[in-house]
């Protein structure tokens, strides 16, 4: 008899899913720290927040169609929460164009894309037809949030810098693809398990990344350093021979 069955790899995937996706939900507090510690939000974007928003109201939606997705639930549950207070702090110290942006940016996705959904899935289609047109939708929408960091990755190579891309911040959603990838595959959920390949895939090569460029920085400044100080050995020299000729010159008058 096998010591951990389809469902037990099941339920130990969720829950390490859920753990890890919690401390993901985290990472953004030292940036909301810092917003209300200026009492100003200028310099931040909201965007990924209203994005996050609606990615966990999505798979919510999903789960409760799908019924017995516990574990979908109880993370993406606590996702929202989290999502609409970073949300509510951001639109609270911002400045009036940032805030009137936030809130298109909320009434677009979050009450109009999710609206949208919801109407569509509920008048259009009926039982499991109805619970693979959100999963689509939930999988569609998590390949283009996979596919973000692309802009990141881009400016990393370009700019030899990993200032912007953090290794902790690339671990943790590594991390949280591998586990709700073995979640989706032990549940056979595909429209779980699909989107989290590709989020593993470049959660792998933001760390190769890292790796590569996280001491070109240093060696790019140690090498202007270098070339400042034979400048200044240069000038100096020049400077003294200057003198040697000048005193040279006074002595023959």
């Amino acid at each position: 008899m096998a010591l951990l069955t389809v469902e037990h790899l099941a339920f130990l995937f969720g829950l390490l899913g859920n753990l890890v996706s919690f401390l993901v939900f985290l990472a953004p507090m030292p940036t909301f720290y810092t917003i209300w510690k200026k009492k100003s939000s200028d310099g931040f974007q909201s965007l990924p927040y209203s994005v996050a928003f609606l990615s966990a109201s999505l798979l919510l939606y999903y789960a409760f169609l799908k019924t017995n997705a516990y574990m979908i639930v109880s993370i993406n549950g606590i996702g929202c929460v989290i999502e609409t207070t970073y949300l509510f702090m951001y639109i609270m110290y911002a400045s009036k164009k940032a805030k009137l942006f936030t809130i298109k940016l909320v009434l677009l996705f979050n009450f109009g894309g999710m609206g949208l959904v919801i109407l569509v899935s509920l008048l259009a289609y009926k039982g499991s037809k109805r619970v693979s047109l959100v999963g689509w939708v939930c999988a569609i929408f998590n390949l283009a949030v996979f596919a973000a960091p692309l802009s990141i990755m881009r400016r990393v190579i370009r700019t030899k810098s990993v200032e912007f891309m953090p290794f902790t911040l690339s671990l943790f959603l590594t991390l949280c693809a591998t586990m709700w990838f073995f979640y989706g595959f032990f549940v056979k959920d595909y429209y779980i398990a699909l989107p989290n390949v590709l989020g593993f895939l470049f959660g792998i090569a933001q760390m190769m990344l890292y790796f590569m460029y996280k001491n070109a920085k240093k060696e790019v400044e140690t090498s202007k350093n270098v070339e400042v100080e034979i400048s200044k050995d240069i000038e100096k020299n020049l400077e003294e021979k200057e003198g040697h000729v000048g005193d040279i010159e006074n002595v023959k008058k």
